[in-house]
Parts: structure tokens; sequence; C-alpha cells
């Protein structure tokens, strides 16, 4: 899985966007961006909910993906969890291979 910042940069550069352009256009600075996309925050360690959603909105990306590399539960999924937590609770405890095998048998 690619990490958050990583994944910023690859969507930025996809638009054919600087730092400079992009910060105006989600309300931050370019040097905050920066830290985003290099993973150098201080105190937070990850882009707030709100600017993830300004990011997806300009760089025309998948919210609850960059949610998740943010390590960011995106609401759709934690009312599920909320809804079924014995179920989840039990997915948790899964190997990789078994929730691989999971996935397989529901595509």
């Amino acid at each position: 899985m690619n990490k958050f910042g990583d994944r910023i940069r690859e969507l930025r550069k996809a638009k054919g966007y600087s730092l400079r352009h992009l910060a105006p256009l989600v309300g931050v600075g370019f040097s905050y961006l920066s830290k985003v996309e290099n993973d150098k925050l201080d105190f937070e360690g990850t882009a707030s909910e709100s600017l993830i959603h300004r990011l997806a909105d300009v760089l025309e990306a998948d919210e609850e993906e960059l949610l998740l590399l943010a390590h960011h539960v995106p609401k759709r999924i934690a009312d599920r969890i909320f809804e079924k937590p014995e179920l989840f609770r039990r997915l948790a405890s899964y190997s990789d291979n078994e929730l691989e095998a999971i996935a397989e048998k529901t595509e």
C-alpha cells in the first residue's frame, strides 16, 4: 500500500501542479503541503480529514482511499463497524491469507 504522502505527490504531479500551485487551492501553505507529502508533520502526524477532503476534491481522487492511507477511517466504513462490531473484531483476527480468500469469494 502506498504511503499517504506518496499518493498525494503522485496525484499532484499527474495534474501538473507544483506545491505552490496546489497549496492555495486546498487552503494551506506550500511548506505544510511539502511536509504532508514527505510524511514530516510534527504534532498531528497526519493530515486532517478536512484537508484530505479538499485534496481529494481538487485532485479528483478517491477520498476513502486517501483517508485510509492517512490512517483515518472513512465515515461509511466506521458506521458499518459500529453496526456489526463483533464481525469486525473477528475479521481483525484473520491472517492476510484468510482475508484475501474471503475477498476472492466475494468478487
